[in-house]
């Protein structure tokens, strides 16, 4: 009997020495919250954030006093390295820190003293929280939250080593479609050219042509109207307009009666050469008495044209043309009396402006 009460008291006496050591050697609890790459955003319910931050808030509850006391610091570590620069990398991870401690101040009534905070440019996209131990705890404590802490790198080496791997595959997926689209345009153009019996850079060569031309606007006013022009090529062109008409009424007392011939150079601009400028000449003779008094004589002079081509079809197109630039017209002024045409005088005009005016249809001869 005297044996099993000495037996009794020292097993007493043992656990009472050796409790407030088990006591002691908690081991440190790491939460890991996961980010993003590239973005500082806290977004609780994803990637397990939730399960997390729970199990986070009750050891928080169950230890606020110890907390309270600043016994027991929350230890706050910020993460990046998914940024170009380190200063980028360290501005993201001192974010996405903030706000998970906002989150714990808003939800478990703790202060920001009771945190201790560092930010690392390296180790992957994640925010981890330390409950720490005070510094008599044992070996074994710390020995058990570095191979944990060893542990949580190497998981986060192999996530970040297979997302690295699946943007790789990305890349290389999509410069594949890249290059099989840019070939399958090169055969396209290949074939069309193929189809059309002339490479593309030499199509413009349809337009080295000779075109018959009638100015609609002279045909309107009874003035017979007709033209050619050859371009030389793509860019130039030689017009040539020719008008004639010889109209007399009232017994011959009235006369509309002339002759023009419009010599023009060319430069036609754009991608599909419609747009030009040129220069033009132009001299002829006209009798005009349309009152008492009639005029006849010559004219000459030239200036700057523009215009633009509108093609309808293979063979027809509209030229719409001005002309800006001087006349000279050198005249006799005469009666009729008796049948006979009396002379009452010369008279010489200047004229500046418009010299040219012209809707006029083209037809391509070949």
């Amino acid at each position: 009997m005297s044996r099993k009460i000495t037996f009794l008291t020292l097993f007493l006496l043992l656990m009472t020495v050796t409790f407030p050591v088990i006591a002691q050697q908690k081991t440190d609890t790491t939460y890991t919250f996961r980010f993003v790459p590239q973005k500082d955003m806290f977004y609780v319910p994803w990637n397990g954030n939730d399960t997390e931050l729970a199990r986070l808030l009750e050891c928080i509850e169950n230890s606020k006093a110890t907390i309270f006391d600043d016994k027991l610091p929350l230890l706050v570590d910020g993460y990046c390295n998914s940024l170009g620069g380190e200063a980028e990398n360290l501005t993201t991870a001192k974010i996405r820190a903030n706000r998970v401690k906002s989150e714990l101040i808003t939800r478990a009534k703790i202060k920001e003293e009771n945190f201790i905070t560092h930010n690392h440019a390296t180790g992957g996209d994640f925010v981890t929280v330390r409950l720490t131990v005070p510094v008599k705890e044992t070996a074994v404590t710390d020995a058990e939250a570095e191979a944990r802490r060893k542990a949580e790198a190497e998981r986060l080496e192999t996530e970040k080593r297979t997302e690295q791997e699946r943007l790789a595959e990305e890349q290389r997926k999509a410069e594949e479609a890249r290059l099989a689209a840019e070939k399958a345009e090169a055969e396209k153009a290949a074939l069309q050219n193929a189809l059309a019996g002339t490479p593309s850079e030499t199509k413009i060569t349809n337009d080295y042509h000779l075109s018959l031309r009638a100015n609609l606007l002279r045909w309107a006013t009874m003035t017979p109207d007709l033209g050619l022009e050859w371009r030389i090529c793509p860019s130039c062109g030689i017009a040539v307009n020719g008008s004639w008409t010889s109209w007399s009424w009232n017994d011959k007392d009235r006369r509309y009666a002339l002759w023009e011939v419009a010599p023009e150079i060319r430069y036609y601009m754009g991608e599909k050469k419609a747009w030009y400028l040129g220069a033009m000449f132009k001299a002829g003779q006209f009798n005009y008495k349309l009152s008492e008094t009639g005029k006849q004589g010559d004219l000459m002079g030239g200036g700057i044209t523009t215009g633009y081509q509108l093609r309808m079809n293979k063979a027809l197109g509209l030229d719409f043309n001005l002309g800006l630039g001087y006349l000279n017209a050198d005249f006799e002024k005469y009666e009729v009396i008796d049948g006979v045409r009396v002379r009452r005088g010369n008279e010489t005009k200047d004229w500046w402006g418009l010299i040219n005016a012209g809707v006029t249809l083209v037809w391509k001869l070949f």
